[in-house]
């Protein structure tokens, strides 16, 4: 098989694509022949040295695929080889050949392929995770989305609208701002124009959140904290702007907030496994009712992964950019 590793950290040159000895499913996993992948922050971190794989995982970087079972080892359930699938993985989906976890494993969302399912279990999973099972979002609430046009944030403000809930995102530029309103974002902030987000939030809703989801970490807090409501929840999920941060547990205390962490990647199989079902159960019937959809903004072989990580860094995009693996 050939894959893309880093064996040194760099930047997107430092990414190498090769030959590699094919993975080996241990019993209850797939061996999956992948069609398509996609570029996660994660993946640009990793490269980067600085976001390990879990122990055991492999180095071939890549969280998402999609693509059909060549292969089953021991019990796998219902599923068979020629079947389709697409799945969460803790690493290996920039490769020709992934194992997957069979409990982890999902079908194709409705009306997609093996090309735009890639686009889908990553940020889906993520902001359902976050946002709905760990946030609680309810109808009649409200959320504000960092990064709005983000995949993460383009999943996000569907599941969140889909839920009956306000939407507030934040971009950096108008045409993201375009974006996210075309998604159903019912308040969108400009940072780079209104800095003080929190501000802006009760300005416009004439009131604070009642779920932030927080992917800037440290530099962030001060101004998360004062754009919840009373008795808002933070869930936070990436640190870009820091991993640290002074907390004024006064607006915690007095306005009850609840502030959350969460990562995917290091979950055991079996959480991992109950999140497949759930968004199998509860996110897939929007893909087939149109309230949901995948958002992309480019595709590139996998040859030209270095092209496509440049991208992500660039933050140029909106939704999600594809590594078609089979077609390079």
């Amino acid at each position: 098989m050939y894959a893309v590793t880093a064996p040194e950290p760099g930047g997107p040159e430092s990414l190498l694509l090769g030959p590699l000895d094919p993975p080996v499913p241990a019993d209850g996993d797939l061996l999956v022949d992948v069609a398509t992948t996609a570029v996660n922050r994660a993946d640009v971190m990793q490269r980067r040295g600085m976001y390990p794989p879990p122990p055991g995982a492999g180095d071939v970087l890549g969280l998402e695929l999609a693509g059909t079972v060549a292969e089953v080892q021991g019990d796998v359930g219902s599923w068979s080889v020629g079947d389709e699938v697409c799945a969460i993985v803790p690493a290996g989906g920039y490769g020709s050949q992934a194992v997957v976890a069979a409990s982890t494993a999902m079908p194709l969302p409705p009306g997609t392929d093996l090309v735009t399912a890639a686009a889908v279990p990553e940020v889906f999973a993520t902001a359902f995770d976050a946002v709905i099972l760990q946030g609680g979002l309810a109808a009649g609430e409200s959320v504000l989305l960092h990064g709005g046009s983000s995949g993460v944030g383009t999943a996000g403000i569907q599941l969140a609208k889909r839920a009956g809930a306000t939407v507030v995102v934040t971009v950096g530029t108008e045409e993201k701002a375009r974006a996210c309103r075309d998604l159903g974002a019912d308040l969108v902030i400009n940072y780079r124009e209104t800095p003080d987000f929190a501000d802006a939030v009760r300005a416009g809703l004439g009131h604070g959140v009642d779920v932030v989801l927080d992917i800037i970490g440290g530099s962030y807090l001060a101004q998360n904290l004062a754009a919840l409501r009373t008795g808002g929840r933070m869930v936070t999920i990436g640190l870009m702007g820091g991993a640290t941060a002074e907390l004024n547990l006064g607006v915690v205390l007095t306005k009850r907030l609840t502030l959350m962490g969460s990562t995917l990647r290091a979950r055991p199989v079996e959480e991992k496994a109950a999140l497949a079902q759930r968004l199998v159960e509860e996110v897939w019937p929007g893909f087939a009712d149109g309230s949901l959809r995948p958002v992309i903004h480019s595709r590139y072989p996998l040859a030209e992964v270095a092209a496509a990580h440049a991208e992500m860094e660039a933050s140029t995009h909106i939704g999600k950019i594809l590594l078609l693996v089979d077609q390079d």
